[in-house]
């Protein structure tokens, strides 16, 4: 894949402040997105990012509840890529270009981001204050 170009470089760094709120999130997604279709069971997946099983298995959960992963209906521990469209698989080769080529800053900007419990709360303060 070619570099990134600025604009894309820009729908990555949107990408992951409004989708992604940790580094394991983002390394899973990115794990079971270049192993596509292929799935991964949460032990595999927690060995592979260095986290213990309980922390691999909220990632993939929250993952699967964005609808970036599915769970495999008959094997409810193991998760798969799940392919929305084909610009959110393009997003997601771009995100892992970026990724792999600016890991520092991508890192930072995820530690630098409000939890995901701020965020929720900001965003249900200004629907309220906007009705």
């Amino acid at each position: 894949m070619a570099d990134p170009t600025p604009v894309e470089v820009d729908q990555v760094l949107r990408f992951i402040v409004d989708e992604i709120d940790s580094v394991p999130e983002l390394e899973a997604l990115l794990l079971l997105w270049q192993d596509r279709p292929a799935a991964w069971n949460v032990a595999d997946v927690a060995r592979r990012l260095y986290i213990v099983p309980d922390q691999a298995q909220a990632v993939l959960a929250d993952l699967s509840r964005k609808g970036m992963l599915a769970a495999d209906p008959e094997q409810p521990d193991f998760y798969r890529y799940e392919s929305t469209s084909a610009e959110r698989d393009q997003l997601m080769g771009r995100t892992e270009a970026v990724y792999r080529r600016q890991i520092v800053r991508i890192s930072t900007l995820i530690h630098s981001k409000p939890s995901s419990a701020v965020r929720d709360f900001a965003r249900a303060f200004r629907f309220t204050k906007e009705k």
